[in-house]
């Protein structure tokens, strides 16, 4: 089903929202469409909503429960608006959110669905899930110039870390931390300061007066922090190739960089366990 606008959607489009997880899909360009929707889809999310202009062009045989919203993702504030929004219509849904090129990894998800995951999670008292933005990049830029390939997919393995979270008064906010790493860490001159962190709350349930803030956070203290207070919960990982596309299409940063790979690049194995041996997602009390 498609949409024209995001009100339209709204509107007419609350069956697509009536019945969780949902995954929101925020498309910037035509990289990698198809396969975003279909690891998402064989996630087990019952809904998956595209949103992205008309012309960005998706495949042809996507199921019934894929939908698409006409929206311009290059507005300063397309990420809040959607996000908001669709909070605002799926009280009590669990949703998730990410861009193109983006693949959402946790514990065991080769053979548990996300709905299983969140039911655990539900259980634990906890309606939010931490996820670390793990940056992926093409092994050979020359081959691939766009920095994206399924096949030859490479990530860091070490040079990850986090510091405190303070409020505005400067106090230290319990339980939360600020993560960074990856590319955003090895080529941060490129990066402006409020993008460097890789933390994201992704995947969360929809509650009134919930709201996104612009820096991946939420008005709701409890959410945005990465365990409840009596033990280790569940995280996950959003494996992207979203900051190697962006250094290489800005120009300066393009030309200086040559290779994404270093000493601690290791290939992708597209699988949990790999994320879970190298310590970059969690399974808390589930097992």
């Amino acid at each position: 089903m498609q949409y024209s606008s995001l009100d339209a959607f709204l509107n007419d489009g609350k069956s697509a929202l009536a019945k969780g997880p949902i995954a929101l899909i925020l498309l910037e360009d035509e990289v990698e469409v198809g396969s975003t929707i279909r690891h998402h889809l064989e996630a087990g999310f019952k809904s998956v909503i595209t949103f992205g202009l008309f012309d960005i062009a998706r495949p042809d045989d996507l199921p019934d429960n894929v939908h698409h919203v006409d929206f311009d993702m290059s507005r300063p504030d397309a990420l809040t608006t959607v996000v908001n929004q669709v909070i605002a219509q799926a009280q009590g849904q669990w949703l998730f959110y990410g861009y193109n090129a983006e693949y959402i990894f946790f514990p065991f998800c080769e053979h548990r669905t996300i709905g299983e995951m969140l039911s655990f999670h539900t259980e634990e008292r906890r309606d939010a899930v931490l996820t670390y933005v793990v940056d992926l990049y093409a092994g050979d830029l020359d081959a691939h110039p766009n920095a994206v390939s399924l096949d030859n997919a490479y990530l860091d393995k070490s040079g990850y870390y986090a510091l405190a979270r303070t409020d505005k008064n400067k106090n230290f906010a319990e339980r939360q931390l600020d993560f960074f790493g990856g590319l955003r860490w090895r080529f941060e001159e490129h990066i402006p300061v409020p993008r460097r962190r890789i933390d994201r709350i992704s995947i969360f349930r929809a509650k009134p007066g919930l709201e996104l803030r612009p820096d991946h956070t939420f008005s709701v203290p409890e959410y945005n922090t990465y365990a409840c207070p009596w033990h280790n919960s569940i995280t996950a990982a959003l494996c992207s190739f979203r900051t190697a596309r962006a250094l290489k299409r800005n120009p300066k940063s393009a030309a200086e960089i040559k290779t994404f790979r270093w000493h601690n690049s290791a290939s992708f194995e597209w699988h949990s366990q790999q994320l879970l041996d190298l310590g970059l997602i969690e399974p808390g009390q589930w097992f």
